[in-house]
Parts: structure tokens; C-alpha cells; sequence
């Protein structure tokens, strides 16, 4: 099996979309008034499914979290240490909820946290002085 991209089930199709496409650059791979919707980021598929259809699609129904989703991450690297604070600003600037500020660990990465609309976690880090 080949990984071909990833997705997670939105409650509000449009903020999400424009949270992605807008804020984190993500590019529309199509009309974005459908159930599905596929954006790419440096060639990675990425998928935003409406919960209300899958869960239609499927015939069941799925649990979700109203707060932080602590289950999973997506990671955006950037190409320095200044790079991961310039971009905490600025995605904050633009919405993002701020969960981390841009802090280096132990292990030598320079490494934020935020959050999309819905607050599903996304890393920004580097580990390039």
C-alpha cells in the first residue's frame, strides 16, 4: 500500500476551507461546495470530509470533540528557527487558535502549536538554526 493523503471529518465545510486555503496555504483542488473536498500542501493530499455526509454515507454515527483534538497532529515545517516564530505570528494574526508558542526543545527543534477552527492540532517546527 502507498500513503496518498489524509483527511479529517469538518463540521463547517466554508471555515475550514478557508482556514486551509487562506491561513496555511493550502491549494483548492476543487469547487468547494462539495462533500468532499481535496486541497494538496507540497504535493501531500489532504481531505476535508462533512461529517454529516459521511456519517449519511456510512449509516452510523461518529463521536467527535467539541474542544482541542488531542488525537493526532498535522506537522508543517518551516526552514529555520526564525522562520517557526514569523510564521506563529502570522497565522495567529489570521485566526489561528495559538496553543504552544514557538519554544526549542531538548532534542533541538524549534517547534509551535496551534489550532484550526474546529481544533484539530497542527505543529509548525524546524530544526534548522
Amino acid at each position: 500500500m502507498k500513503l496518498d493523503g489524509f483527511g479529517i471529518f469538518v463540521k463547517d465545510m466554508a471555515i475550514m476551507i478557508r482556514f486551509y486555503r487562506d491561513v496555511l496555504g493550502f491549494e483548492i483542488k476543487e469547487d468547494e461546495n462539495t462533500s468532499n473536498v481535496y486541497l494538496e500542501k507540497d504535493t501531500t493530499l489532504f481531505l476535508l470530509y462533512r461529517r454529516t455526509d459521511f456519517e449519511k454515507m456510512t449509516n452510523r454515527s461518529f463521536g467527535y470533540t467539541d474542544t482541542i483534538n488531542g488525537h493526532y497532529e498535522i506537522a508543517l515545517s518551516v526552514e529555520n528557527y526564525d522562520a517557526v516564530d514569523l510564521k506563529f505570528k502570522e497565522v495567529i494574526s489570521k485566526g489561528a487558535i495559538p496553543i504552544l508558542e514557538p519554544t526549542t526543545e531538548p532534542w533541538g527543534q524549534r517547534t509551535c502549536y496551534i489550532a484550526d477552527p474546529e481544533g484539530n492540532l497542527i505543529e509548525i517546527g524546524s530544526f534548522t538554526k
